[in-house]
């Protein structure tokens, strides 16, 4: 197991993964995704309950700090693609916010791992994206149209754009993966590093860190996401708005 897993004298998922031989970041992704899941039925089930879901409830609740940060993510996609196209893609972006956000978080707990301090979590949810942002650029303008665009405007440089933008999308998957992982890794083991020096209530500020900085690079990722989608599928936006005039 990569040394960060010793980083404290205590590790939940490093001993569970020596007991069920399968890796600590696969076993952490688990639970996150568990817990995940525990939330939005949670979640559901209070919407579902109360009267009139535009009151939100009183005080601090996980209802209301759910839809605050949904809240924003949606300014945030309204603000980076437009709203036509916040409305219709905000399922998978605010997906991709709160399944990072959370999964950042869970390394904060003492004795505890997270998933996104190693590439193949971050690699794979940086692929997902991929996937799914191309799919939705070729649903958008159908597939001949979309490989078109990766040759640019000028049909004399098509041979020599077509490559160069090809890679340039291509490593795309790579970038966020290692953004996320790195920062991830590095605010982790600061932590981890003055949670063994300095036990008690020193560390605190540097809880405090961990959590902006999970917050900061769930963020991120989100607004990169929606940038990718919005420049895969703006032809066809602009197309229909033009159409609708």
């Amino acid at each position: 197991f990569p040394s960060h897993d010793r980083r404290r004298g205590y590790n939940f998922f490093t001993n569970a993964a020596h007991a069920t031989h399968i890796p600590a970041h696969t076993l952490a992704l688990i639970v996150g995704s568990i817990i995940f899941i525990a939330i939005g039925f949670a979640y559901r089930a209070k919407t579902s309950a109360v009267k009139n879901v535009v009151i939100p409830d009183k005080g601090i609740t996980l209802r209301n700090i759910l839809e605050m940060l949904g809240g924003m993510i949606y300014g945030t996609a309204k603000s980076v693609m437009g709203e036509d196209s916040a409305k219709k893609y905000y399922s998978y972006i605010i997906f991709v916010f709160f399944f990072i956000l959370l999964n950042n978080v869970i390394g904060l707990f003492p004795g505890s791992y997270s998933p996104n301090q190693i590439l193949n979590t971050t690699l794979a949810v940086g692929l997902f994206t991929f996937f799914y942002v191309n799919f939705q650029g070729i649903r958008a303008v159908g597939f001949v149209i979309y490989m078109k665009l990766f040759a640019g405007p000028m049909p004399a440089l098509a041979l020599l754009i077509f490559p160069i933008e090809l890679i340039s999308v291509s490593v795309r998957p790579v970038s966020l993966a290692l953004r996320l992982r790195g920062n991830m890794e590095g605010d982790h083991m600061v932590l981890g590093i003055f949670s063994d020096l300095v036990p008690y209530f020193v560390p605190i500020p540097f809880y405090a860190m961990g959590l902006f900085v999970s917050f900061l690079q769930a963020y991120v990722f989100t607004i990169l996401t929606m940038i990718y989608i919005g420049m895969a599928t703006a032809h066809h936006d602009h197309g229909e708005h033009e159409h609708h005039h």
